[in-house]
This record gives structure tokens, C-alpha cells and sequence, in this order.
């Protein structure tokens, strides 16, 4: 990284504002952003289809960043818009692209998405490489931050990527499935489930021999759900076989390019193996742990202004560009 981008100023949370679950709710309800969108309906090689919403850059060859949300939300989440609305401002391209089933229109297939399908993002990377897009920026919130860190380790990584950003980005599966249980995240946990029911009975309707919707309300966390939806839908033995082959801290020694990780200490969703550098790092990892911020949160008083999250990815995407040799894909040293 450049000695700028080192140097930039961390995050302080807003007077009246130094609680987690108010950094994590309070965004998410009252934060008003409108972006002008133009969406386009990306088909897969397996029948199924991505819906991505994209701001066109004005130049030819400007920068690309392609932004990944998180469970449950959509590229028309505050966060998101917000973070687009920032790079385009800026003069980038951007592609905010919706997970199977988020777009507004269910997805073909019984499967939908979760925090290690990677290959939809790969999906999308390689669409705009095709496009003739030189150089693209990462930026992955949550589940979809999760999705961004073990893209950015695979060894067929496009050299067009030059890095990314992610914020509150659960890197351990079973430690963050744990903390929702708690009592304490139960608001969080439901509001999940709730969501989540509306896909579940969409998929028993149509594929009633692969989903069952019955027995539902029963479920209480994560364990139970991906127990018996997200790991039989995706090829994973259950839940644990799920968490150990998606989370993103078994990569985190191989990064490929110059990776940014912010993961709040209040984060109500987070547990503390999200917090810890691994003895085994890459050299591309650079891991923020601010004492504030929540989950996906970061906001001061201006809700509706930039929030310090989008001023911390575009200046790590800057510094990406200063320091990456488009030729190789690797960073200058």
C-alpha cells in the first residue's frame, strides 16, 4: 500500500453514537440514497441468471468497481447505493449486482446463494473483463465481503482485479453463526429468518420434492437453517461442512492482491476470530479493527452524505491502482 493510503484517518463514530446496534440499525432504516441505476440480466452456464444494476463511468477507460452486498439485502441497500454513488461520483464505472433471488425476481433453481458462492462473482468479474474493462476494484459488504476475500485468493483471478475492500466481513462462518444465536442479537436473528422464510416457501412451491417449508417457524438459528436449507441446496454435508469450506479466514494466507478487511469491534455480528490477523497472513492483507462502526454501520451524523466507509474503500481503491502493474496483476513493490 502507498504510504498515503496508510496514513488514512480512522473511523470516529458520531457524538451519540458509539453503540453497535445503533450503528448497525440506524442506517439501515432512516439512510435515504438514490442511485440511477441500469439494469441488465447476466445468464449463467448452469440455467440460472444474476440481475446486476450498473452507473456507467463517462470515460471509455475508467476504473471499474463492482460492489457484493450482504445476506438478505440487495444493490438498492443504503450501504450499497451509497457506496456506488461515491466511486461513480468519482469518476468509476460501477456494477452492483444482486445474489441469486435479491433482485426482486427469484432465481430458476432450487439453490439461491451464500457466503462461498464465489462463482457468481467470478461470473460477474469475468463479464466485465469480457467487456473490455481493465481495471476492477472489489468492494463486498457482510456475506458478500466474505464472498469478495475468497475471490480475491483464487488462483485464476482475472489480472484486470487490482483488489478490494470489505467491510464487517464474517471471515469465520461457525464463530459469527454462534454470536447470532445469542440472546442478545434475537432482533437480528428473526429478522433474518423471516426473510429467509419468503425464499424457503417460494422454492417448496416450485420445487416441492428438493424444499420443504414445513417445519420452519421451528427454526431458530443459523445452525438449524443451514443444517437443513443452505448446505443440501449447495452440495455441503450441513452446516458445519458449509461454515469450514466457505469462511474466508482459511485464505487469508494466500490473497492474491492487496486485500482491505474493517471489521468493527461493537460489531453485533461478528465473534472474535474476525478480529485476529493470522500468524500466516499474506502480505496483501491489511485488517482494520476500529473500536466502532457496527455491522455495516459507520456513520456519523449526515446519514445521507458519504460515509466514512466509502471514503476508506475509495481511497484503498486509489492506492490499488498506484500500486498495481496492470500487465501482471501483482503489486509493485
Amino acid at each position: 500500500m502507498t504510504h498515503n493510503d496508510l496514513e488514512f484517518p480512522p473511523y470516529v463514530a458520531g457524538w451519540g453514537m458509539a453503540n453497535g446496534h445503533l450503528q448497525s440499525i440506524v442506517p439501515s432504516v432512516f439512510r435515504q440514497v438514490s442511485v440511477p441505476y441500469q439494469r441488465y440480466r447476466l445468464e449463467l452456464d448452469d440455467g440460472d441468471f444474476l440481475d446486476l444494476d450498473e452507473l456507467p463511468a463517462e470515460t471509455a477507460k475508467a476504473p471499474l468497481v463492482i460492489i457484493s452486498h450482504g445476506l438478505e439485502g440487495s444493490s438498492h441497500r443504503p450501504y450499497v447505493q451509497g457506496m456506488a454513488r461515491h466511486f461513480h461520483d468519482a469518476g468509476w464505472g460501477v456494477i452492483a449486482w444482486n445474489f441469486r433471488g435479491c433482485s426482486g425476481d427469484m432465481n430458476r433453481l432450487p439453490r439461491f446463494y451464500h457466503s462461498g458462492a464465489i462463482a457468481d462473482l467470478k461470473a460477474v468479474i469475468n463479464h466485465a473483463v469480457h467487456q473490455g474493462v481493465e481495471r476492477i476494484f472489489l468492494v463486498g459488504f457482510s456475506m458478500g465481503g466474505n464472498q469478495t476475500v475468497l475471490t480475491l485468493a483464487e488462483p485464476d483471478l482475472p489480472e484486470a482485479v487490482v483488489g478490494g475492500a470489505t467491510f464487517s466481513v464474517p471471515l469465520d462462518l461457525e464463530a459469527c453463526a454462534h454470536a447470532l444465536a445469542r440472546p442478545a442479537q434475537r432482533i437480528y436473528m428473526r429478522r433474518f429468518l423471516r426473510d429467509l422464510k419468503v425464499k424457503i416457501a417460494d422454492k417448496a412451491e416450485r420445487f416441492p420434492d428438493t424444499v420443504s417449508l414445513e417445519g420452519y417457524d421451528e427454526i431458530r438459528n443459523f445452525k438449524q437453517f443451514d443444517d437443513r436449507y443452505t448446505g443440501p441446496l449447495h452440495g455441503y454435508r450441513d452446516a458445519e461442512d458449509y461454515w469450514h469450506s466457505c469462511s474466508s479466514v482459511k485464505v487469508l494466507g494466500r490473497l492474491r492482491r492487496p486485500t482491505l478487511v474493517v471489521n468493527a469491534l461493537d460489531d453485533p455480528f461478528l465473534a472474535s476470530p474476525c478480529y485476529r490477523r493470522p500468524s500466516n497472513a499474506s502480505s496483501n492483507l491489511l485488517l482494520e479493527t476500529p473500536l466502532r462502526g457496527g455491522h455495516v454501520g459507520f456513520m456519523r451524523w449526515r446519514l445521507n452524505q458519504t460515509l466514512w466507509s466509502e471514503f476508506r474503500a475509495l481511497a484503498f481503491a486509489r492506492s490499488c491502482l498506484e500500486t498495481v502493474d496492470y500487465k501482471t496483476g501483482v503489486p509493485v513493490l
